[in-house]
């Protein structure tokens, strides 16, 4: 009976020991991780001045939002994207575009300490942004006043682009 239990002993460890498991993931590659979305948002009594937008699916928690407000094109025609907040004065006062965000929502505003109904509606109606999800590990190497800079870190494109309308 001792011959039989130390053999199938045997059997069961050499059964165990043929079998390996790959303990190395399937690399990622950052285009996975890293996405950009353009977003267009009306500031009105209605929503507060502020749009909402779902994360699906919802990013990691070490995952960074940015945001940037597309404020016309230069001379040679290439957009012009402004990192937010950014900050307005008139002479009514100050306004200011700002963003926030959790792992599945964000959204943009519109603040001030004015009444907001008395800027033009270029400033409240029709806005666009740039929102780029950015990797928690990529975050800090990234020079973030430039979305042209974030995007070739991240090796992201203008086809890469998701509207989110």
């Amino acid at each position: 009976m001792k011959k039989l239990m130390l053999l199938g002993l045997l059997i069961t460890t050499g059964l165990f020991q043929s079998c390996t498991i790959n303990d190395t993931p399937a690399p990622v590659t950052n285009e996975l991780l890293a996405e950009v979305f353009e977003v267009k948002a009306d500031f009105t009594t209605a929503n507060n001045f502020r749009s909402f937008y779902d994360l699906k699916p919802v990013i990691f928690e070490s995952d960074v939002l940015l945001v940037y407000e597309f404020s016309g094109t230069d001379k040679n025609g290439a957009d012009i994207w402004k990192p937010l907040p950014q900050i307005y004065t008139f002479n009514e006062g100050v306004m200011q575009y700002n963003f926030d965000f959790t792992r599945s929502d964000f959204s943009i505003f519109m603040d001030a300490n004015f009444d907001r109904l008395k800027l033009n509606s270029t400033w409240r109606v029709g806005k666009t942004f740039r929102v780029v999800i950015v990797p928690g590990k990529f975050a800090k190497g990234l020079d973030k006043n430039n979305l042209d800079s974030v995007m070739k870190g991240l090796n992201l494109t203008e086809q890469s682009v998701l509207p989110l309308y």
